[in-house]
């Protein structure tokens, strides 16, 4: 796995790199700086980029920014982009054009070693991968007129697993329920979500998008 890094803190840059590194995996170029982050991509064609939130030169959504021109400029890249606090409206302007291969964690997370690197090769393998906190925070923001009050708790729980980019096995393993359990209250979600079957639409993205926009727009 080839991994640029755009992070301006240079102990948490220099960090993850070692963190990285020790793992066997291939830390190809670090960077301080959005453009500086951009040419690397171009110049390595890397498979996973990590990337700060805030990024000189203004320290607003330069890193969220440069993340979407990456993505745009290469459709396959993996982005996990690195934030100190909540900030949803970043979370959905990234996860809108689709959520693949995308993750959004908290940066505290970086110390929770078996947690970073799972959502790393989440993201890498193709996943999503959106930090439980983050998910809690947009969970108490959702407005009363949602189309998501129509969701009983335990579905709007297994939604909230769903965001973080939790597969069925796992929110499962979570709930303490089959993985038969899980399969009814996706589809019983997706009927309250009127999302119906498509080749053209996975439902469960969308359910996920629409859950994080809705929130957004609290």
């Amino acid at each position: 796995m080839r991994i640029v890094i755009a992070e301006d803190d240079p102990l948490l840059r220099e960090g993850v790199a070692l963190l990285l590194r020790a793992e066997s995996l291939d830390v190809v170029a670090t960077t301080d700086r959005p453009d500086a982050f951009l040419a690397a991509v171009e110049e390595h064609r890397p498979d996973v980029a990590i990337v700060d939130v805030r990024m000189p030169p203004t320290h607003t959504d330069e890193g969220i920014v440069a993340a979407v021109e990456a993505r745009r400029r290469r459709p396959g890249l993996a982005v996990l982009v690195l934030s100190a606090y909540v900030e949803q409206a970043f979370a959905t302007e990234l996860l809108s054009g689709g959520a693949n291969r995308l993750g959004y964690m908290l940066k505290e997370r970086v110390g929770r070693v078996e947690q970073f690197l799972d959502a790393l090769h989440r993201v890498a393998d193709g996943g999503t991968a959106i930090d439980p906190e983050v998910v809690a925070q947009l969970l108490t923001r959702t407005r009363e007129d949602s189309a998501l009050e129509r969701l009983s708790p335990r579905e709007r729980e297994v939604l909230a697993m769903m965001a973080e980019g939790l597969g069925n096995t796992t929110i499962a393993e979570r709930l303490v329920v089959t993985d038969g359990a899980v399969h009814k209250h996706i589809r019983k979600i997706f009927a309250k979500l009127d999302l119906a079957p498509t080749d053209r639409v996975d439902r469960r993205v969308t359910a996920v998008l629409r859950y994080l926009d809705d929130t957004r727009r609290d």
